[in-house]
């Protein structure tokens, strides 16, 4: 027994050491690729002028033979993001803020995964059991609805006074769809089977409508008829919207790809892989939409990180980490008095504002819970729904301090006409107004007095108790 402990401590001491070796690899591997470690100086940033307020919204020309008001003209919030390029940023005026009052709110029944687009006096919004429905904006009634499958989780995209829909599956066990609607009537313009299903919220530019599926191929169609005009083929399912800019189409892949391609021709301008998963030796997926600014690409990933890449190159310009999957679109975007910022939440529970240059954090609002949607910055308030409270919460943009709150939400919560929002919670639509400068004091005026009042009963109690204190204390 005695000549066998030596080897036996030996074979103890070799085990013991290699681990360790293993562990210290794996450390340093961790410390080289460990999410928000990457900022690469050198890729281009581009700066760019200040956005103005958004002109104030009208209520549709006449027509002059029948005098009667068109309800497709006037302010479009025609996108998945409010423009092509996804940036989730309207330069609303300062006034579109809270507090707010309901105009009107209605239940749809189902589950609304994705929100309303904005055109004319009315909104347009996908449920998700496949019916397609028009709003009128100013009283939340029904205009006109139509079945257009099973299963669906986009918003729509407008151009042509069409209203285009993907549709995850055509039936209970089937692929996927996409057709064109007339936007006044619902009635179906055209309606093309797809062999693969489709979330991927489409975008419409000039007489083409873009949006891709999850066999990785992505289709430009005409919209006269929806035919393809071509097709690209990723390696990987595209879940989410493409972001339309100079010309090119953006998106990412699950397997963690991205890519640029033309929006003319289909062909690849550059493709680039991530490794942020699984200490950096594996990729996540992209099910966000990306948002294109500056002269880059913002996107987040499963990974727990959000991309920036060169729009130009394909290169990575930062990584930055975070505790948990971030499926959010972000809300890129400058606010008057602020800097070039990307807002978007995480599974973590934390809503994150970093630089849009470097990733740098600006500011970080730890809510708790889940944030599963993307964010919306309208005006100098940027919003976000809370998957797991089933809340939405606004934030100063420049400070990340909390300026308002609702007791509903979901995933994404917040689209508006320049002059109010409108709000999707988990199964219903609502108006909100802000209030005016006469009304905010009166309503100032009234919380006053009810606090007032609150005060004056309180006194006045505690002014009973002590005289019965003290007529208790006479009787003993």
């Amino acid at each position: 027994m005695s000549s066998e402990r030596p080897w036996y401590r030996r074979r103890v001491f070799y085990v013991v050491a290699a681990l360790v070796v293993v562990l210290v690899c794996a450390a340093g591997v961790f410390a080289l690729t460990r999410p928000g470690d990457v900022f690469n100086k050198d890729v281009e940033f581009r700066a760019e002028p200040e956005q103005t307020s958004v002109p104030t919204p009208d209520q549709g020309k006449k027509n002059k033979k029948h005098k009667k008001a068109d309800p497709l003209a006037g302010f479009q919030w025609a996108d998945y993001g409010y423009s092509p390029d996804r940036r989730r940023f309207l330069p609303a005026s300062a006034s579109i803020g809270p507090p707010f009052r309901y105009r009107w709110s209605k239940g749809m029944g189902v589950l609304l995964e994705f929100p309303p687009i904005v055109v004319g006096q009315r909104l347009f919004l996908v449920k998700n059991n496949g019916i397609v429905v028009s709003l009128d904006k100013n009283n939340g009634r029904t205009v006109w609805n139509r079945d257009m499958g099973y299963l669906a989780a986009s918003s729509p995209g407008y151009g042509s006074k069409r209203i285009v829909v993907t549709i995850l599956e055509r039936s209970r066990s089937g692929a996927g769809r996409v057709a064109a609607l007339d936007a006044k009537t619902g009635k179906v313009a055209w309606s093309k089977d797809l062999p693969s299903r489709s979330e991927s919220s489409p975008v419409v530019i000039d007489d083409r409508v873009y949006f891709g599926t999850e066999d990785g191929t992505v289709y430009a169609m005409s919209m006269a008829n929806g035919s393809i005009q071509w097709r690209f083929h990723a390696n990987g399912a595209v879940k989410g919207g493409l972001a339309v800019s100079n010309g090119r189409l953006f998106f990412g892949t699950y397997g963690g790809q991205v890519y640029a391609i033309s929006r003319f021709s289909g062909r690849q301008v550059w493709h680039t892989g991530t490794s942020g998963a699984n200490f950096g030796l594996s990729a996540g997926n992209f099910y966000a939409t990306p948002s294109v600014a500056y002269g880059r690409v913002y996107i987040g990933n499963t990974d727990g990180n959000m991309y920036s890449f060169s729009a130009d190159s394909g290169k990575l310009a930062w990584r930055r980490g975070t505790g948990s999957y971030v499926y959010s679109s972000a809300a890129v975007g400058q606010v008057p008095g602020g800097q070039p910022t990307v807002y978007f939440g995480s599974y973590d529970g934390t809503f994150y504002a970093l630089d849009a240059r470097s990733g740098a954090t600006r500011w970080a609002y730890r809510d708790g819970g889940k944030i599963s949607g993307g964010a919306s910055l309208i005006g100098g308030i940027v919003y976000y729904s809370n998957w797991g409270k089933r809340d939405t919460s606004g934030l100063s943009a420049r400070t990340g301090h909390r300026v308002w709150h609702v007791a509903r939400g979901a995933f994404n919560p917040i689209v508006s006409d320049g002059q109010n929002l409108y709000l999707v919670g988990f199964g219903s639509v609502a108006r909100l107004e802000p209030l005016s400068v006469a009304e905010e004091r009166k309503r100032a005026k009234r919380e006053a007095a009810q606090k007032k009042a609150a005060k004056k009963r309180q006194a006045e109690k505690r002014k009973r108790q002590a005289a019965k204190k003290k007529k208790r204390s006479k009787q003993g």
